[in-house]
């Protein structure tokens, strides 16, 4: 692989560096901070939309673990 860029200096194609746009992000609310990141997430990543779609579908089929049981409480 090629060398790792610098993050801090890269730019954001709608004008943003990338300091600007965390200091934004650090600005919103833990919940809007989260729909945020989970958005982003789903706009880059085909297998996390995938995974949101199975998830509810096994809700509403009743396909579910109770927290105790997941970590063996």
């Amino acid at each position: 692989m090629g060398k790792t860029k610098n993050m801090s200096k890269t730019e954001i194609k709608i004008g943003l560096s990338l300091e600007e746009l965390i200091s934004a992000i650090k600005e919103l609310s833990p919940e809007d901070r989260e729909f945020f990141v989970e958005n982003l997430l789903a706009a880059v990543n085909p297998d996390y939309l995938q995974s949101i779609k199975e998830a509810r579908e096994d809700y509403k089929a009743g396909r579910l673990t109770s927290h105790d049981k997941l970590f063996k409480r």
